[in-house]
This record gives structure tokens, C-alpha cells and sequence, in this order.
């Protein structure tokens, strides 16, 4: 099951606490622990105690609701204010067997999801690299995955769900319903207000496995190749970049794309268990690494053998293997040490997507900040969200041990490649970007800010990367804020 969140230490004086809220003091972060930040942490399993804690911080450091803290950078932190654990709302409240339609509150995750629905033959549209994510979470940062050049991110599965806005008011929004706060909320990174639940649209599956034929690339131009050749015969596709192969080996990798597996294509062995594979062994990473684990020729050893393990051919693979392979390690971020990471998402179009590619990856090779976990995908269709992040191209995740400022002053040559190639950065991910940056990147931004301004006049909904990129007003009570 979900791990719990993070703990939190430090109770406060009962007059600092909003009224009938258990709230502590704590320092947290995102999941690349970069920045980490001292808040109140509470949490809420109804929804007159959400109501209660919105009318407690309307005056001080506002509130940022959390679910299970995946997202990398400072979205779901709120120095100096509240951040609201949304995890105690996890209830089923409706499902409709024909449609596949489910209503849930918003801190259920999709592992809660997926174990209850897959035994019957339903999965979710669409999910990212991990399952511990909430579906309010999922709503508020309009998550993608391996399948978003056929389908879509997550906001397209999206029916309705009901929104606590800073006037008291619960607001069903959809396509019908509020229609632009339905679109302002979708990719809004929780500014709109508090998803209390949703509905939303699974897909039918008939077994959890996938049919997935493994390439090797021998370079970044040839992968893109690879890419435009069998994008069109498969629903997911995922490439492994490694990240410090220069010159003619630039962007090397391994291509992973897939098809859904029918029960009668799959071996003998595996129809016994076609809706419910066996459980992973679950390892987890105790402590922290130190810093000096995690170094050139480290990386370069881990790269290697990473591309030597996997050789070309198809296989079945199940849809953990397939779509969460690092969540069979409890913890792994604690692999980049104390000092944390930066999750740096870029995404380039079409028309310029080699030229960006190849700028972005030979100047992280030359840096010598080479990411271990460096993930290609290929996008599609732009998202419903006025801050949706995709459009058709492509999307390169590095992740980049925190170095201060040597890393600061990189991301922001980084940057100016993508201004320069027509790109923009994932707000999911981000922790470090200018807000003139996230302005030139999103065109839709002015329209989301009015219609925050048109439900929030105070800024009540608010976080660390709301005020950094001028997405929030900044209040004398949040402080610790730092880029």
C-alpha cells in the first residue's frame, strides 16, 4: 500500500493551529528535496474541517493542499503558512461498472485505484512514473505519461469534481459546469482552490500486461528516428537516455514501447494471473547516501550497465514493471543524499525538438551533472488546462544532484535553450525557474491569473512556487521563501 507522508515534528501552541485541526510544525519538501521549507502540516478528512482550516489561514500564510509530495520542486510547500494533507480523503463514493466512471475524493491514489479496479479490468487513462500520486494531485498538476502521443495527460479522463474556493463555496466544475475554473484547476498546481473530489473515466484492460519490444538506439537522432517510425503502432512508448555519452554517442538509449496485452496473446503461465500479477519484492532505501556516492565514473558504471541489461527484443511485462519501475524502491530519492535533486523536465516541438535536444544534452554532458534517470517520451496533443504542460513534441526529464549554485547558474543556461527552441519547463517539476521564464514559456498564463483573481482575490490559495513565480501575492507571514 501508499506509504504514509512524510512526518512531521513540533506541535504548535493550540492558538496557532486553525481550529479543530490537529496541526504541527514541520520542515518539508518536495521529492527531489529541493528547497525544503518550515510549515504548518495539518490534515483533513472532511470537508468542513478543509472549510475550517481555509477560514484559519485567510488572514496569515494561506494553504497549499498535499497529497503524498511528489511533486519535485516547492508546489506543494507553503513556508510560513499551511500546507493541508490531503491523504485522509481517500473514500470511493461511486463507480459505474459499465462506463468505467469513478468518483472519488481527491486523496485517494491511483495504486488505491489500481488495486481496486484492475482485478476487475479497469485502469486509469493515464499515469505518470509513479502510482503513489493522489487524484487531486493528478487534477492539479494535469499528470502525463507513456501513452500521452495517443491519449492525452489526465486531465482528458476527467469528468467533473467539486472544488472548495476561497469564498466557502463548493463549485462543480466540468466542461458544462465552471467551465474556466474547470480549466484553470486542471494543471493549476492547487491555486484555484481545494479538489474535494472527482470523477473520473478508467479504460477497460483485459489483462495487466503489456506486450513491450525493446530497441537500442545508438544516439539521440536515431532514437527520434525510431520514434517517428513506430510511434503510430504502439499506445506507450519510453526511451532511457544515458545522460553522459558525448560525440557521436550523444542521447544513446534504450527504447521501451508497448501495446496492452490481450489475455489470449499472453503464455500459459501468465493467464492465471492475467488481472492480477504477482507483487514485486519491495525494497527500500533507508538512509540518506553520502554525497560522494553519486559521482562521474559512478554514473558512467550504473549507465553502462544499464544499456548492456537491456537487449533488444519483446517480452510481457506487467504494468508495474512497465509504468512504475522505480517504485519498487522504497525511498530512492534518498539516493541523491541530504543535499537533494532538481527533476529539470523540458519539452520541445516538433519543428525544433532535435536541434533543442541536442543543445540541452551536450551541455549537460559538459557540465559534468550527468543524470542517471534521463527519460525521453514522446507528446501529443496540448492539454484542457490553461497550465497544461504538453504539446506535441517531445519531453526530456533529467534529474541533476543539487550543487547550488553551479546547478542554478546551469538550469538557467538550460532555460534559455528552451526560450530559444520554442520550449518550456513542467511546473510539477520545477523548483528553480525565473517568473519571466514560466511567463514567456505558458501563453495562457494571464488567463489562469484572472481567473484566480475572479475566486481568490486574497491569494488564500498559495506555495512557495506560487509566490516565486508571481503566480500568488507574497504575505509578510510567508517567509523562508527562497528560488
Amino acid at each position: 500500500m501508499t506509504p504514509p507522508p512524510a512526518p512531521v515534528r513540533d506541535p504548535l501552541p493550540p492558538s496557532t493551529a486553525p481550529p479543530g485541526l490537529a496541526a504541527r510544525r514541520g520542515r518539508i519538501a518536495g521529492w527531489g528535496n529541493v528547497p525544503a521549507a518550515e510549515c504548518l502540516i495539518a490534515a483533513a478528512d472532511r470537508s468542513e474541517a478543509v472549510r475550517r482550516a481555509m477560514d484559519a489561514m485567510r488572514s496569515g500564510g494561506g494553504l497549499v493542499a498535499r497529497g503524498l509530495g511528489r511533486a519535485y520542486g516547492d508546489s506543494a510547500i507553503n513556508a510560513g503558512g499551511l500546507v493541508l494533507q490531503q491523504r485522509d480523503r481517500r473514500r470511493f463514493l461511486a463507480f459505474d461498472e459499465d462506463a468505467g466512471r469513478l468518483t472519488v475524493e481527491a486523496g485517494a491514489s491511483l495504486e488505491d485505484v489500481i488495486e481496486a479496479l484492475l482485478p476487475r479490468g479497469w485502469f486509469p487513462g493515464t499515469v505518470p512514473g509513479t502510482k503513489f500520486v493522489t487524484v487531486g494531485g493528478a487534477i492539479a498538476a494535469d499528470v502525463h505519461g507513456k501513452n500521452h502521443h495517443a491519449d492525452g495527460s489526465f486531465g482528458g479522463f476527467v469528468e467533473s469534481f467539486d472544488l472548495l474556493t476561497a469564498d466557502g463555496e463548493v463549485r462543480r466544475c466540468s466542461r458544462t459546469e465552471e467551465p474556466e475554473l474547470f480549466a484553470a484547476t486542471i494543471g493549476g498546481m492547487g491555486l484555484t482552490g481545494v479538489i474535494l473530489e472527482a470523477t473520473i473515466r478508467l479504460r477497460p484492460v483485459e489483462t495487466a500486461y503489456y506486450r513491450q519490444r525493446t530497441e537500442r538506439a545508438r544516439n539521440l537522432h536515431d532514437m527520434l528516428d525510431r520514434f517517428d517510425a513506430g510511434d503510430e503502432d504502439y499506445r506507450y512508448s519510453v526511451a532511457w537516455l544515458d545522460g553522459i555519452a558525448s560525440g557521436q554517442r550523444l542521447g544513446r538509449g534504450i527504447l521501451m514501447r508497448a501495446n496492452d496485452a490481450a489475455r489470449d496473446e499472453l503464455p500459459t503461465a501468465l493467464r492465471r494471473t492475467a488481472l492480477d500479477p504477482p507483487r514485486r519484492r519491495i525494497r527500500s532505501l533507508p538512509v540518506h547516501l553520502p554525497p560522494w556516492v553519486l559521482n562521474p565514473l559512478s554514473m558512467r558504471a550504473m549507465n553502462t550497465a544499464y544499456h548492456a541489461l537491456h537487449r533488444p527484443g519483446e517480452s510481457f511485462v506487467d504494468f508495474d514493471r512497465y509504468f512504475f519501475p522505480l517504485d519498487a524502491v522504497r525511498h530512492w530519492n534518498r539516493g541523491y543524499g541530504r543535499r537533494g535533486f532538481v527533476q529539470y523536465q523540458a519539452l520541445l516541438p516538433r519543428e525544433s525538438e532535435r536541434d533543442g535536444l541536442t543543445a540541452i544534452l551536450t551541455a549537460i554532458a559538459a557540465s559534468g551533472r550527468a543524470s542517471f534517470l534521463s527519460v525521453l517520451k514522446r507528446s501529443g496533443p496540448p492539454g484542457e488546462g490553461l497550465l497544461s504542460f504538453l504539446f506535441p513534441g517531445a519531453t526530456l526529464a533529467l534529474d541533476l544532484p543539487d550543487t547550488g549554485a553551479p546547478l542554478r547558474r546551469l538550469t538557467r543556461r538550460l532555460d534559455a535553450m528552451l526560450l530559444d527552441h520554442g520550449g518550456r519547463l513542467y511546473l510539477a517539476k520545477d523548483a528553480l525557474a525565473a517568473p519571466e521564464t514560466i511567463r514567456t514559456m505558458y501563453p495562457r498564463l494571464e488567463e489562469f491569473l484572472a481567473v484566480k483573481r475572479r475566486v481568490d482575490p486574497d491569494g488564500v490559495f498559495t506555495s512557495c512556487q506560487a509566490r516565486r513565480l508571481g503566480l500568488a501575492p507574497v504575505r509578510s507571514t510567508a517567509a523562508g521563501d527562497r528560488p
